[in-house]
């Protein structure tokens, strides 16, 4: 069967299995590893990616489901060479530890925060409740989360503005 949608901004059509799931359809035919495979039951939240901007775990979605939808994975967060506050936080709050978790958790924290841009802390865990880090207690992750709320995009770019007016 023939699917197409958008993907990172970029309109895609292909030919697939109709049971071809969406974590490999974006991992094996697109190539867009970052994606990641943990557990094909929706328990670990490695594959979350974006579709219409909600997070859905992409290991029990079917990629003809996606037809006609946009979808966003972690390699569509950053704007060219600016990263997206949220993956800037997780650097500067070091909410990473192996990696295999920030992908799905990243994705997850950009929908909270278009939601709502200045989340509680309890508001933050709530929403990564659905993913799994084996190497944090989670502090990290919250605090990173934190970070980008308090760093929206764009206030980078203006503060770089000023300074090169100054």
């Amino acid at each position: 069967m023939q699917i197409s949608m958008t993907i990172n901004g970029t309109d895609v059509t292909r030919e697939i299995e109709p049971r071809v799931l969406l974590v490999h359809f974006i991992r094996d035919d697109l190539r867009l590893t970052g994606t990641h495979w943990g557990c094909d039951t929706t328990n670990c939240g490695t594959c979350v990616v974006l579709m219409d901007g909600q997070p859905v775990k992409s290991c029990t979605v079917l990629a003809a489901m996606a037809d006609g939808h946009t979808i966003t994975t972690v390699e569509g967060l950053a704007n060219g060479a600016t990263l997206d506050p949220v993956q800037q936080g997780f650097m500067e709050e070091h909410g990473l530890q192996c990696g295999f978790c920030t992908p799905g958790m990243m994705l997850t924290a950009r929908a909270l925060l278009d939601h709502n841009p200045h989340p509680e802390p309890l508001e933050i865990r709530e929403a990564i409740s659905g993913q799994i880090c084996r190497c944090t207690g989670y502090a990290t992750i919250v605090r990173s989360i934190q970070w980008a709320a308090e760093h929206p995009a764009g206030a980078a770019a203006q503060t770089t503005e000023k300074e090169v007016h100054a």
